[in-house]
This record gives C-alpha cells, sequence and structure tokens, in this order.
C-alpha cells in the first residue's frame, strides 16, 4: 500500500516536476532535475536511518531475488563458504540461489516447525571462516519477524530487510550489508536499496556484472546504466512522507499499535487463529486460518465485497494474510477487525 499522500503528489506532478517543463519519467538521469532527485532521495534515507558516513547506499534494479546472487559474488573475498538462517520461504530462496556461488552452511532452520518459529540462538552453527552471516528478518509468507538483531555472530551480517525496512528502528552499524526491494515500505517496485560498509566494497569476483559489482555502482552514484528514474522519485516521495510522519521511531510505534490489535481480535476468536510463536510474530504480515477451512472461499469474496482486498494467504500456506505496512492506516485495521467479527458472528 502507498500513502495516499504521495500518491495524490505523483498525480499533481505526473505532467511537470517543479517548473521542469518535463514529467520526471521523461527526465535524463543525467540531467541537473533528476541529480537533485537523487541527492535527496540518499539524504533522506541516511537521515531515517541514520546510516553511517563509512556505509555506501546503492539504487540498484532486479529487484531482492538478484541480490541472492550478487551477495556472495561480491563479499566471498577469497572464502568459499558464508552461513544462512532459515526461518521461511526467504530464507530457503537466498540459500538456493548462494549454494550456486559458494558451499552454503545452514546454521539453524525452522523447518521442523514449518516455519513457525526463529531458533534458539544457543542452536546456531557458525563456521568463523565463513564469509558472512545471512538472515531474513521478517519472513511475509509465514509471518515471522526477528524482534532483535542477532548479536555475537563474529561474522559480518547480512540481512534481507525487504518487508520491514523503515518500519521499525534498526541500528545500521550492526550490519556488513542491508538490502532491501521497495515494494514493501518504500514505494513500488523496480528498485532494490543495498546499503554496505566500505570494508566490504571492492571485493567482487571476476565472474561479477559490473552493473551488480557493489564497487562499481558506488563510483557511478548507483547509475552504471540508466535507472528507474520514475521508481527513484517516488521512493524519494515516501521518505518524505515518513519524515512528516515523524520518522521511523512514530511510525513503528503505530506499527506495534495496529498489530497488536488485530493479533488480539485474532487470539479472542474461535474460528481464526495465527500459527506463529508469539515471540516472533511478524507486525507486518498477519497470516491466520479459519478453523473450517470451507468457510475460506466465502471470507474472501466478502471481504472483498466490503472493500477489503489482497487477504488470500500464500499458496503455499493457505490460509490468509492481512499485510499491515506502513502506509496501511489505523482505518484499514479497524475496518479488517470489524469485518472479521462480524463474518465470525454470522458462520
Amino acid at each position: 500500500m502507498m500513502p495516499e499522500a504521495v500518491l495524490c503528489q505523483a498525480q499533481a506532478e505526473m505532467i511537470e516536476w517543479q517548473n521542469s517543463g518535463m514529467s520526471v519519467m521523461e527526465m535524463s538521469h543525467r540531467g541537473k532535475q533528476f541529480a537533485h532527485i537523487a541527492a535527496m532521495l540518499e539524504a533522506d534515507l541516511r537521515e531515517l536511518m541514520a546510516i553511517p558516513a563509512n556505509y555506501k547506499v546503492l539504487f540498484l534494479q532486479g529487484g531482492a531475488t538478484a541480490q541472492f546472487s550478487f551477495i556472495p559474488q561480491n563479499l566471498l573475498n577469497g572464502k568459499t563458504k558464508a552461513c544462512y538462517l532459515n526461518t521461511g520461504a526467504w530464507s530457503e530462496k537466498a540459500i538456493k540461489d548462494a549454494g550456486a556461488i559458494c558451499e552454503v552452511l545452514v546454521s539453524a532452520s525452522a523447518e521442523e516447525t514449518k516455519f513457525t518459529t526463529i531458533p534458539e540462538r544457543a542452536r546456531w552453527v557458525i563456521d568463523a571462516q565463513a564469509a558472512y552471516l545471512h538472515y531474513t528478518s521478517n519472513e511475509t509468507i509465514h509471518g515471522v519477524e526477528f524482534q532483535s538483531t542477532p548479536e555475537n555472530t563474529g561474522l559480518p551480517l547480512v540481512v534481507d530487510m525487504s518487508s520491514n525496512i523503515l518500519s521499525r528502528e534498526f541500528n545500521v552499524s550492526d550490519f556488513g550489508l542491508i538490502y532491501a526491494g521497495t515494494q514493501k515500505n518504500m514505494g513500488p517496485a523496480g528498485v532494490t536499496v543495498v546499503i554496505v560498509r566500505d570494508d566490504l566494497v571492492g571485493h567482487a569476483s571476476n565472474m561479477t556484472p559490473a552493473v551488480f559489482n557493489y564497487a562499481e555502482q558506488a563510483k557511478n552514484q548507483s547509475m552504471l546504466n540508466t535507472p528507474a528514474t520514475y521508481n527513484w522519485y517516488l521512493v524519494g516521495l515516501v521518505l518524505q512522507w515518513l519524515k512528516a510522519q515523524g520518522g521511523v521511531a512514530v511510525i513503528e510505534q503505530r506499527n506495534i499499535a495496529k498489530a497488536a490489535r488485530l493479533y488480539q481480535a485474532i487470539d479472542n476468536s474461535t474460528l481464526y487463529r495465527n500459527p506463529v510463536a508469539t515471540t516472533c510474530r511478524s507486525r507486518m504480515n498477519v497470516p491466520f486460518i479459519l478453523a473450517d477451512e470451507s468457510l475460506d472461499a466465502a471470507f474472501l469474496a466478502a471481504a472483498e465485497a466490503n472493500g477489503l482486498a489482497e487477504l488470500k494467504g500464500h499458496r503455499s500456506v493457505g490460509g490468509m494474510r492481512a499485510s499491515i505496512y506502513n502506509a496501511m492506516p489505523d482505518e484499514g485495521v479497524t475496518a479488517l477487525i470489524a469485518f472479521m467479527a462480524e463474518f465470525e458472528r454470522t458462520h
């Protein structure tokens, strides 16, 4: 979901951006107008996340999925192994793609609990000779989220933050590399943010294409090739909106409140159930199942009729899933809770 204010501003500026005589989507990425947009984009992200000066901020293409392969190509630096935590579908995809590049040690896996938990830290097996430790901070499909940053790993920490970046406060200095597709909390699909510590840049293998070589992109301000200019602009508008809301600390409190209300409604119900352990429930993605699966189709049809869309769970797990990213207003959660209560009463 995009903030309504952002959509309205983009609508107002569609034909002409700030008396430039052209739409942003018509601009040259080398022109002074777009240079201003790009500079503001990075500056606002650095401000919102308090990104230290010794980190590069890149805006790339290919989605977070492309980074599954290009992270090991950039970070192995002569090593042959990387450690990964497996907490759900996106972790599994990252592990599979990295496995084509290097040896992958699955340091811990929640597969035995059907990805409804996060393995206890004491059970993790970490190879000190590995290049890095990778994890996914929020699993959108299974609704599992790390509530704190893993500590004392001894390795550079790499995180796929696609679905909870800017939804809660993180200390960037705890990480070697953060990456995220923008289509959850930052804007439309088409831009991938990579925040990488300086000492990890410049070690890409000779087989890494220049466009996915962090050092080459950093040298070229993420414009080694033509970037997705209009999407950069939209991401920039979302960052400005987030600043106007009071920043990440304020939006985190809203997210806590929204998720708590929805989970409470589910937990107090006899029709709905959330399968995830309470210690690692996602604030962004709330999956729930109906006690009687034969009601699923009726639930979705009635929800759609009441203006509640995109509630069907992922095909791999079934059930329902409510995604309540930053831009989802409190009123949206209130409407969902009211509908769920009425559906339970009548069914």
